[in-house]
């Protein structure tokens, strides 16, 4: 289809299927997974149906076509009672509830890698929707070519992480975010993890960067997963699938557990894991590899997920993530990690983000870049900060995104720092002269600075960007200082908690002493 043509049907479907939902008794989340299901049901007919009259043509009475002359063209075989054009035709007085969960189950059947991945339950739905999303999406599979139905998916789960807020997030990171995160780290070919991989939005974007440079993802990428949320890894093994990538996605606590082997495994680590989570049981963490630089004692995670992503990475690799702002200029344990962690050469690139860019919080975040593979380069000793904040369309009152050719300029500022060349196919050609005008790398105030290491030194080992870039113009408004507020009361919060934690240990002190 044209691209106008899918933009189309992409709002369309989004805006039918979020009308019956609306009209139904179901919630986003009662909601998500059956409707995803019929996506990839279309997706899956879609594909069949493209290779069917050529395997066909090949077979005979004597010699008919088997569920492995598909498999030999990459194509799941989809029964005749797994098909939506079938269920759309069935009469409205059967069970339609019961056929499509028994289509799940055939399409299950014949092919045994889709266990326990899609979603069943169709029973449970109100009939009168049920009946209208299976109008809605039978179609489909003769409107569509493969790669609309990864898109369909993307925006599916994208407007339902909106729905759900903060549950939303804990699955989907924004497309722009995550199409940056991917553009700096240039993931060209090698074996990728995510130990917080939600719906795998961060391997569907590798996969693209791949064939955006003309190469194969299914040559080049092998990508491995870790999903603490049970319900969350089949939506990351259909999102996989959509888009054609194969990948080992395990459920698992990345906390405690270790699935992949991960220490010095692999050559590229993204992530958006959960900010400042507590009550992680360090005591189960002692001697574990993955934490090279000791554990923090503050009762927030942050410093482990950084300390996983490092230990991850082969002597070559490179980590890209986000992290809350505050793990930047943390103090006491958190600030002797992350001065180790500096001292191994490793931090490549640190890009502050502005706020209302994802669905769960407003606050700002910053994205870390790690690269084991400068040391010993001309970049071992130094740190590129980008400030970020003031780059980004307004979608509406609490919601920001990168415009393609803005997420180009950023990724272009740290080619030009590595001394890569620059792309400029979505038009980042215009800031690029603006601000780099001789076509190299030089420190722009408000927007980048490439600090050595005994400058970060001297700013107590902080890795907060906006220390070093100098303050660029921001207009104030409600937004502004909202987001201000609440990154003050993050800090806050983090530092009553160590406060408190503080005085239970100095109340134990004296009662040990007051009772002797």
């Amino acid at each position: 289809m044209k691209t106008t043509d899918l933009a189309k049907v992409r709002s369309t479907l989004w805006s039918a299927a979020d009308e019956l939902r609306a009209n139904s008794k179901l919630t986003p989340v009662q909601y998500r997974n059956p409707v995803l299901g019929l996506v990839f049901l279309a997706y899956a007919e879609n594909r069949f149906e493209a290779v069917r009259s050529e395997v066909e043509a090949k077979a005979s009475a004597r010699n008919p076509a088997t569920i492995a002359d598909y498999k030999a063209k990459s194509v799941l075989y989809v029964p005749e009672e797994s098909r939506l054009s079938f269920l759309n035709d069935l009469p409205e007085v059967d069970d339609i509830g019961k056929a499509v969960d028994e289509a799940i189950k055939g399409i299950e059947s014949a092919n045994p890698e889709l266990k326990d991945i899609l979603p069943r339950g169709y029973q449970k739905l109100e009939r009168s929707t049920l009946i209208e999303l299976l109008r809605l999406f039978a179609p489909l599979p003769t409107q569509l070519e493969g790669d609309a139905f990864g898109f369909i998916y993307e925006d599916f789960l994208s407007n339902f992480a909106a729905q759900e807020g903060k549950g939303g997030g804990e699955y989907f990171t924004p497309y722009s975010i995550v199409r940056l995160i991917v553009d700096i780290l240039e993931p060209f070919a090698g074996r990728v993890f995510d130990p917080a991989c939600g719906s795998g939005g961060m391997f569907v974007q590798c996969a693209k960067f791949v064939e955006r440079h003309h190469g194969s993802a299914t040559r080049k990428l092998s990508v491995f997963g870790t999903e603490k949320t049970e319900d969350t890894v089949p939506l990351a093994k259909m999102n996989l699938a959509l888009h054609g990538i194969s990948g080992d996605i395990r459920q698992a606590n990345s906390y405690y557990e270790d699935p992949h082997n991960a220490v010095g495994a692999f050559d590229y680590v993204m992530a958006n894991p959960p900010f400042n989570v507590d009550k992680v049981k360090k005591d189960q963490l002692a001697g574990d590899r993955r934490f090279p630089f000791g554990i923090p004692k503050p009762d927030n995670a942050n410093y482990l997920w950084i300390q996983e992503f490092y230990a991850a990475l082969g002597p070559k690799g490179r980590a890209g993530f986000v992290m809350a702002n505050s793990a930047g200029d943390a103090g006491h344990s958190e600030r002797e990690i992350r001065k180790l962690i500096v001292e191994s050469g490793a931090v490549d690139v640190m890009v502050a983000i502005s706020s209302n860019f994802f669905y769960t919080v407003t606050l700002p975040v910053t994205l870390w870049f790690l690269d084991k593979s400068k040391v010993g380069t001309q970049r071992e000793d130094t740190v590129l900060f980008l400030d970020a904040r003031n780059t980004y369309r307004q979608i509406d009152r609490a919601h920001r995104d990168f415009m393609p050719e803005q997420i180009e300029f950023l990724a272009n500022v740290v080619r030009l720092y590595r001394g890569e060349e620059v792309e400029t196919i979505a038009g980042s050609d215009v800031l690029l002269k603006e601000n780099f005008p001789d076509g190299k790398y030089v420190d722009v105030a408000g927007l980048c600075k490439v600090a050595a290491r005994s400058e970060i030194e001297d700013q107590g080992w902080s890795l907060n960007p906006g220390r070093y870039t100098g303050s660029a113009t921001v207009a104030e408004n409600d937004e502004d200082f909202t987001a201000g507020l609440e990154e003050l009361y993050e800090e806050f919060t983090r530092l009553s908690d160590e406060a408190e934690a503080l005085r239970i240990k100095v109340d134990a002190v004296l009662q040990e002493i007051l009772g002797a």
